[in-house]
């Protein structure tokens, strides 16, 4: 079979692991190159290997969605929740064949009034605007035409499912398993006593614009970052595209929420003691 390789960080190109890696599975007789961006995707490539940690993931997704082929990431990084499987677990579960593709939606962002280098509009975890100083943002929002009131914050965001153990559980969101077809809108630090996140359909359309004493905000997709004039305006909704993520046919969400996470970690909970 057919692989391509994307390592973000160059210290892992030279790392022990990865080399052995790449050369036990040509070995075994598949053909690998390195990718750092679509272009470089050959024909006929079975998926897409990311080496790394989460970080490079959500890079390697971009070639992958482009490419309109599968990841798979390979933990070489701390957390591993996205990069789940480990390089010595790889080639047995390809010569097994039980590995799975899950097919996870993203958001698609449509921005006007605002010119970003290198923009695509896409996000697998989540969506963020967020202050560039002390000033706080007013941040208006709508879903499906419906007026939210006005979040006073460092931020918001908006979430996938699959983001649902990102940024998202950071500010305090709910977690939720990848195949609900809902986004979350959460505010960052508010300054309010009465606001929660709130759960809404994929279907819907979300609009976004900013107020602040600034003249810039700073909008995130996943790990790129943009500086936007206060005034653009953001649309969002579900896009069309999915990314195809590759996992073993043995994990599951919930086993990646107690091994990753620790959820559940209560000394009441080892039935050892």
């Amino acid at each position: 079979m057919l692989f391509a390789y994307y390592i973000k960080k160059n210290s892992l190109i030279g790392d022990a692991r990865v080399g052995q890696l790449l050369r036990d599975m040509s070995d075994a007789g598949h053909e690998l190159y390195q990718v750092q961006c679509p272009a470089d995707v050959k024909q006929g490539t079975a998926a897409l290997l990311s080496l790394g940690g989460d970080g490079t993931f959500l890079l390697g997704a971009r070639i992958a969605v482009s490419a309109d082929i599968p990841i798979l990431g390979v933990n070489f990084g701390r957390l591993g929740f996205l990069s789940e499987m480990k390089p010595e677990e790889l080639m047995s579960y390809i010569d097994s064949g039980d590995l799975k593709i899950d097919l996870r939606p993203l958001l698609q962002l449509s921005l006007s009034g605002a010119e970003c280098e290198d923009f695509w509009p896409y996000a697998f975890n989540e969506v963020s605007v967020s202050r560039v100083s002390a000033s706080m943002l007013g941040i208006d929002v709508t879903v499906d035409g419906a007026v939210l009131p006005t979040y006073w914050a460092d931020g918001l965001l908006v979430a996938t499912s699959s983001g649902s153990t990102a940024y998202s559980l950071s500010v305090g969101g709910p977690i939720c398993t990848p195949d609900t077809k809902v986004f979350i809108i959460a505010p960052v630090s508010p300054h309010n006593l009465n606001v929660r996140p709130l759960i809404v359909p994929q279907s819907s359309k979300i609009s976004i614009s900013l107020r602040s004493r600034d003249e810039y905000a700073v909008l995130t997709m996943d790990n790129r970052d943009y500086t936007i004039p206060v005034g653009a305006k953001m649309e969002l909704s579900l896009s069309v595209k999915d990314l195809k993520k590759i996992t073993s046919g043995q994990s599951t969400f919930i086993d990646a929420l107690r091994s990753r996470l620790l959820w559940g970690a209560d000394v009441r909970n080892n039935k050892e003691l």
